[in-house]
């Protein structure tokens, strides 16, 4: 979202997402954005909910969001494996939709192909759990793209080439709110 957080530019920021025709917005922080841990900060956003490690029904959809990634050291909370666990414990079962700022482990998350996997292990293993239907994040800007695994549809939404640059499309997805509780055909792993 920001480069630098400073309350110039989350007020900027505020101004776009009002200017989007979208009735209800989520957001979750990443990494530039530690400014976010303090909640003077995050009330300048009025324009859309931000979403730390809780979660939000929006239109009938539970929607739940997480800033933390491995390598955030501990700015959101989070800073060793047993941290990570316990957070990612609180995603609700019956999560439709999950935002995290970072992929999961082995999931769109490779930096160069071939490469060690980027994403968090207590983010796939909470994900394994809580089945949502879809689980959108970014932080790895060479992992963009979708996939299904399992019931749930994989995005990684970053938008950034090589150099931070806006060098991707927007991935858009139409989700049906009556649609979002139906019964999940479950596949064994």
């Amino acid at each position: 979202m920001l480069n630098k957080t400073t309350t110039f530019s989350i007020r900027d920021f505020n101004d776009w997402l009002g200017d989007l025709p979208h009735k209800d917005k989520v957001l979750i922080p990443g990494n530039h954005d530690a400014g976010f841990i303090y909640p003077e900060y995050r009330e300048l956003i009025t324009n859309a909910r931000v979403l730390i490690n809780e979660g939000i029904e929006v239109q009938g959809l539970k929607i739940w969001g997480s800033p933390i990634t491995p390598n955030d050291w501990g700015t959101f909370g989070a800073a060793t494996a047993q941290e990570r666990a316990r957070a990612f414990s609180r995603i609700p079962d019956d999560t439709d939709v999950l935002i995290t700022h970072g992929p999961p482990l082995g999931i769109l998350d490779q930096v160069f192909k071939p490469s060690v996997p980027q994403g968090c292990l207590q983010l796939l293993d909470a994900v394994r759990r809580a089945r949502p239907r879809y689980h959108v994040f970014g932080h790895i800007h060479q992992g963009y793209g979708r996939m299904r695994i399992h019931g749930t549809e994989f995005i990684n939404a970053a938008l950034a080439g090589p150099s931070d640059a806006l060098a991707k499309s927007p991935i858009v997805i139409d989700i049906v709110p009556a649609l979002a509780h139906a019964p999940l055909q479950r596949q064994e792993a």
